[in-house]
């Protein structure tokens, strides 16, 4: 008896429409992604690896790799030469000798806010495919669905970090003449 509430042919349309769209969409991401950091000679796992570290604070090699939907090798190679760069630091925790963790130094914030201050829309081509959707509904799409099949695919632990790095760019950063700078914060503030 089959208890499927659906067909093979309909599965693979969608797996195969997914993967379409996906590899399209990707490849116009890579490309605006590593135009916008080939000033600051990065990569896009070096760069990647930077923001997460900024927005995790104290992120494990682990970590790293699990948001970064890299391998454990990959997260950590590319975290040696940011290391090398003088843009990351390495230590371990007095209570967890098994794990690598990696910190940001000031000369890695300092590239990371640098990229941020020079973000221009304009030169994004993801961005130029939405933006008839938000002049047309007066908001960016919220893309609901595919944040569901990767939080079912990835769990709620990635999309929790996923949420964080988003709140901490609403909440930790201002436009000032069409730049993203981050808010500098007063000592009343911080209590």
């Amino acid at each position: 008896m089959n208890d499927k509430l659906y067909s093979i042919k309909e599965a693979m349309i969608f797996s195969q429409r997914i993967a379409q769209l996906s590899k399209a969409l990707w490849k116009t991401i890579e490309k605006d992604w590593q135009q916008w950091i080939k000033p600051y000679d990065l990569n896009i796992n070096e760069h990647h690896i930077l923001w997460i570290s900024y927005h995790l604070k104290g992120a494990s090699i682990s970590d790293v790799a699990k948001f970064g939907v890299m391998h454990v090798s990959t997260a950590f190679n590319f975290s040696k030469k940011l290391e090398e760069r003088g843009l990351l630091k390495f230590s371990k925790k007095e209570s967890d000798k098994r794990n690598t963790y990696i910190e940001l130094t000031a000369a890695g914030e300092s590239i990371l806010l640098s990229l941020m201050e020079t973000y221009d829309p304009d030169q994004n081509a993801v961005y130029s495919g939405a933006k008839p959707l938000r002049d047309l509904y007066g908001k960016f799409p919220d893309i609901i669905e595919i944040m569901a099949i990767v939080r079912n695919i990835y769990g709620d632990d990635f999309m929790e970090i996923f949420e964080k790095s988003f709140a901490n760019l609403e909440n930790d950063f201002v436009e000032e003449e069409g730049k993203l700078t981050k808010k500098e914060y007063t000592l009343k503030e911080s209590v």
